[in-house]
């Protein structure tokens, strides 16, 4: 299969340089599954001719707010949209997640209680995943026919189905424990003391990246993404 990937932001030079750029993190999620990959950088004006490029199509994440005033973002929006309209499969990661639920009618805003950052759970139905997050913004009013999956005491909108072709992630599979230290490093000045020392010291526990890479890749493949679902077998 091959993967368009629509790269909306840059990884920091001194997380490439340890773990790689959004290509190569994405690379690796799915390193099981055996797909093909191509990215187009569209923070850049970089855009594929249309949806008919790939055969599926991921969003990454970005430093940008999906709200703020960037020429890339009006096409982009079109372009999730014609994805939506062809039926598609289209998955996204943090500012992939929001960008989605904006371009198909949901808001995003700067969230008022702070930062997610680091190892974190979510509530998926009767389950619990820890998964790695680095975010303010948030998806706060979502879009038509959406369903909610899983949720944080912080997040209520953490993983969301659109219909059965799309499905987005708030925190990042794709950040290894190694990603959210460098970040940490470099980006930590931004968050709350007492959020950052809590993310700091879980730094070495585990996290549940490769369920969430499998149950995104089944919905690249083609499987319905508004069904639930089950990571006890």
């Amino acid at each position: 299969m091959h993967l368009g990937i629509l790269q909306t932001g840059h990884v920091p030079t001194e997380v490439a340089s340890t773990d790689g750029p959004y290509a190569t993190l994405f690379r690796k999620l799915f390193a099981h599954r055996g797909f093909s990959q191509t990215l187009w950088s569209v923070v850049d004006g970089e855009f594929p001719s249309g949806p008919e490029a790939a055969d599926a199509w991921l969003v990454t994440g970005s430093k940008h707010g999906a709200y703020e005033d960037h020429a890339w973002i009006p096409p982009l929006e079109d372009l999730i949209r014609a994805i939506r309209e062809a039926e598609i499969p289209l998955v996204g990661s943090c500012f992939g997640h929001q960008i989605i639920a904006q371009a198909l009618g949901g808001t995003v805003e700067k969230y008022a209680e702070g930062w997610s950052v680091g190892r974190t759970q979510y509530k998926v139905g009767d389950q619990t995943l820890n998964l790695n997050a680095w975010h303010q913004d948030q998806v706060t009013q979502l879009p038509d026919g959406a369903t909610v999956h899983a949720s944080s005491d912080f997040c209520a909108n953490a993983i969301v189905a659109i219909g059965p072709r799309i499905l987005t992630t708030q925190p990042h599979p794709e950040f290894a424990n190694s990603v959210i230290e460098s970040l940490i490093d470099l980006k930590g000045d931004a968050v709350e003391p007492d959020r950052l020392a809590i993310a700091k010291t879980l730094l070495s526990e585990p996290n549940d990246n490769r369920l969430i890479a499998d149950w995104l890749a089944d919905v690249l493949e083609g499987a319905d993404a508004t069904k639930p679902r089950d990571f006890s077998q």
